[in-house]
């Protein structure tokens, strides 16, 4: 009889979400890496809504991953190796509430192992200045157009591509290349 797999999802936004999008469905254990919108007013916005900073929602990627392939502290070693967790409202020339860093958990265990991540990453004084990811339960999940899904894969040889998404790709494969698909 087969195993039955519990998959988790959690929902991170650090930035882009091309580029957090474009990291973990390489990961090893991730099944889904969706774009999308979080943490917001409006149902169902668009991403024209979005980027006018007025909805409240952060551009995320929901990530649905196995949990005994790679684990919720995994996820979230991968997700502060990629983005700057210091930088509010703002990643690189992405400026506004919707490129904030956040998680948004589904279980109190995953809150946990946020809370705790992140006080080992301001432990470690990694960075010069502290962590001001946001920490928040789950709510809604409104997946992007179509367009935004897989863009790095399909848009690789764009400016924004080349300049911004693939540097924080290939740094994430030189870490963890033994955690590739």
């Amino acid at each position: 009889m087969a195993e039955e797999i519990n998959l988790e999802t959690t929902i991170l936004g650090g930035g882009c979400f091309w580029c957090i999008e474009a990291v973990f469905s390489e990961l090893q254990g991730v099944q889904k890496a969706v774009s999308g919108y979080s943490g917001g007013k409006n149902d169902n916005p668009t991403y024209e809504q979005i980027c006018s900073g007025k909805t409240g929602h952060a551009e995320v990627v929901q990530v649905t991953f196995n949990p005994k392939i790679v684990s919720f502290k995994e996820i979230l070693e991968v997700f502060f190796t990629i983005h700057d967790p210091t930088t509010l409202n703002r990643q690189g020339n992405d400026v506004g509430t919707q490129y904030r860093s956040v998680i948004y958990y589904h279980l109190d265990e995953q809150k946990a192992i946020a809370q705790k991540t992140i006080k080992e990453l301001e432990k470690s004084a990694k960075w010069s200045s502290p962590v001001i990811t946001e920490l928040s339960p789950f709510e809604k999940f409104f997946e992007a157009e179509a367009y935004h899904q897989n863009y790095f894969k399909l848009n690789a040889s764009q400016p924004y591509c080349r300049v911004v998404i693939e540097p924080k790709v290939n740094k994430f494969k030189k870490l963890y290349f033994n955690q590739l698909k």
